[in-house]
């Protein structure tokens, strides 16, 4: 975590539709290993704690209960762990049931986010069951701890108050959107997206996009093996992206998970200096939470050339669109200054690689 990097992943455990006890299990065991590799930030699927095809079993107080006591069971689990996991899971909550996020650290809950925009359409249902999250705060008693409920909370490390953590799930405009405005660096999608063909490229392109939008580090888990195919498969395709390149992606049923490490220093110093970022924190409440500070290897890939692509066909179209740029630019100061000639001077560095180059070629041939 020093220097501002974030080890993150993305899972999508095997599970067993309503078992609660088990999926909680698949989620430890992925846990505890995952913090051995010195993740900080760990990401679940939607309803990874009961399945996401349980259909009109959520409306069932055994299960709702069983949901529960599998929370409670892993924030036992989980005090020992210096990381940050959000697990997916219903909640009822003053009468009506709610498709919940819920944030835990080192045994505590620090916040549970309900989901604001349900699907309703093809073969999603959910508001046969569930009731939209509201951007009201509250304070819920969850698992025995007082915890804050809403969609407008943000988490943020005070060892390292670049990571700001949001929840996120799509629509036409993402809470992502706000969370962003508001400081979040980092966004968690927890999802349940069912596989279609083609939509593994959309579901990329997505994601790339909207963290390029927001200048933030992007999670996306998505649900797998295990739940039920009535009416959807699901591919347990995750992906991780950062200001609109895709760091890490596990490919649809490939049945592993998405590990990477995310630069929120840069994602800081990219806002900054994008004045067009304008930060706005009204409405929003932010949990601090505490993490062990702590040196991150970094596996991710840097390029060595990040100007110059190393495909000889893309280096050879961005060298072409160089070329006309700077034709095009020279073209406008001539016909601005109704010059009848000009003279192009050539520093002796260029001078000195063009002959390079000619000698080079000739000695091949």
């Amino acid at each position: 975590m020093k220097d501002g990097f974030l080890k993150a992943a993305a899972f999508s455990p095997a599970l067993r539709v309503a078992d609660c006890t088990y999926n909680a299990q698949q989620v430890l065991a992925q846990l505890q290993t995952a913090a051995q590799r010195g993740v900080k930030l760990a990401v679940f699927p939607e309803f990874c704690l009961t399945g996401y095809t349980c259909g009109d079993l959520f409306l069932q107080r055994t299960l709702q209960q069983g949901a529960l006591d599998a929370l409670e069971w892993l924030l036992a689990q989980t005090r020992t762990l210096d990381t940050v996991a959000l697990v997916g899971l219903p909640l009822l909550v003053h009468g009506k049931l709610y498709n919940c996020a819920a944030v835990l650290c080192r045994g505590q809950l620090l916040g549970i986010v309900p989901k604001t925009y349900l699907p309703n359409y093809g073969e999603f249902y959910e508001k046969r069951q569930f009731t939209p999250g509201s951007t009201e705060v509250q304070t819920v008693t969850v698992c025995g701890q007082q915890v804050l409920f809403g969609t407008s909370l943000l988490f943020r490390c005070r060892q390292m108050p670049s990571f700001v953590l949001g929840e996120d799930l799509w629509s036409a405009l993402p809470p992502s959107t706000f969370h962003a405005l508001a400081g979040a660096t980092v966004i968690a999608n927890l999802s349940a997206s069912d596989e279609t063909v083609g939509k593994a490229e959309y579901r990329r392109a997505l994601v790339a996009n909207q963290s390029a939008r927001l200048l933030c580090g992007y999670l996306y888990a998505s649900a797998g093996h295990g739940e039920s195919t009535t009416d959807m498969v699901f591919a347990g395709h995750d992906l991780i992206a950062e200001d609109g390149s895709i760091l890490a992606e596990t490919a649809p049923f490939a049945g592993d998970h998405a590990e990477t490490e995310l630069d929120c220093q840069r994602m800081e110093a990219e806002r900054a200096r994008n004045t067009s970022f304008e930060l706005s924190r009204d409405g929003y409440t932010t949990v601090e939470f505490d993490l062990e500070l702590t040196e991150t290897p970094l596996t991710r890939w840097i390029d060595p050339a990040p100007f110059v692509p190393g495909d000889p066909k893309r280096r050879a179209e961005r060298c072409e669109l160089i070329l006309k740029m700077q034709a095009d630019g020279l073209a406008k100061r001539l016909e601005h200054a109704h010059a009848k000639t000009a003279v192009i001077g050539i520093s002796a560095a260029v001078i000195l690689l063009i002959l390079f180059l000619l000698f080079r070629r000739k000695k091949q041939q």
